[in-house]
């Protein structure tokens, strides 16, 4: 049985175990993996398994989705190394598959890539930033509606998030509300409807997993830097430097999956 919840957000009564569908979009490089996990195991390891049973799908693979996303509680995305500014046949069907979910009911949580994939969907644009790649421990403020919304009972108006990326929403759907934002992305967190959330940030992400991924991508991160003027050998032990516990990041994702479904 549903009832009303904060924001107009439908919550049904709460179940002794959450069904959870977890779209993966990608996988991690081989660095990344080996040391902390892929994508769908750093969900699993900050939200737990106790009350939570995860159907992990590579749609990215392209993987049958179900023909009804109603036998689960919540749906999510992960993030990908893949663009949403190259679109690809899959990513048009889990797209709508998305969308189509939260029209009947189920709510719906894009990260990064899901993210900027549901911002697209809903009439948004999604385009390289053009002030760079964000990486690390980042500080992510909330906005009037932020601090409003369900998504971030708990947290503070400003508080530590990991973060990797490059693209953005550059354009955000008419009738989105921006939650979350700081200096580099304008759009760190939409609500797209009362029961679909998106986030650019990585709310499962654990600071190991940023070290695992700044060392992957350290030549990268190295050549960028020193082509916006950084001197050599300064931006990568930077970021290893300031990276930091997030415990943000869980409470956003329990508040999705406890205020929400």
């Amino acid at each position: 049985m549903a009832r009303q919840g904060r924001n107009g957000v439908q919550t049904r009564q709460h179940a002794a175990v959450k069904n959870v569908l977890l779209l993966k979009a990608g996988e991690a490089a081989e660095h990344v993996r080996l040391a902390v996990g892929d994508y769908e195991q750093w969900f699993l390891t900050t939200i737990g398994l106790k009350g939570h049973r995860f159907d992990i799908l590579s749609v990215h693979r392209n993987a049958p989705l179900p023909r009804d996303a109603r036998a689960y509680d919540a749906v999510m995305m992960t993030g990908s190394p893949l663009s949403v500014t190259k679109m690809e046949p899959w990513m048009e069907h889990v797209s709508d598959f998305m969308v189509n979910a939260a029209e009947k009911g189920t709510p719906v949580l894009g990260v990064c890539f899901g993210h900027q994939l549901l911002a697209r969907a809903y009439g948004g644009a999604v385009a390289r930033n053009p002030m760079g790649r964000e990486t690390g421990t980042v500080e992510v403020r909330l906005t009037d509606a932020g601090r409003r919304d369900a998504l971030f009972d708990g947290v503070p108006d400003v508080f530590a998030a990991q973060a990797t990326h490059e693209d953005i929403v550059t354009q955000v759907p008419g009738d989105a509300r921006v939650l979350a934002g700081n200096d580099n992305t304008a759009a760190q967190a939409l609500a797209f409807r009362a029961n679909v959330r998106g986030v650019q940030f990585h709310p499962e992400a654990a600071p190991e997993a940023l070290r695992a991924v700044i060392h992957a991508r350290r030549e990268g991160l190295e050549r960028e830097a020193v082509a916006r003027g950084v001197p050599p050998g300064e931006h990568v032990p930077r970021l290893l430097a300031g990276l930091a516990p997030t415990p943000a990041g869980r409470q956003i994702l329990m508040n999705f999956l406890e205020r929400f479904t």
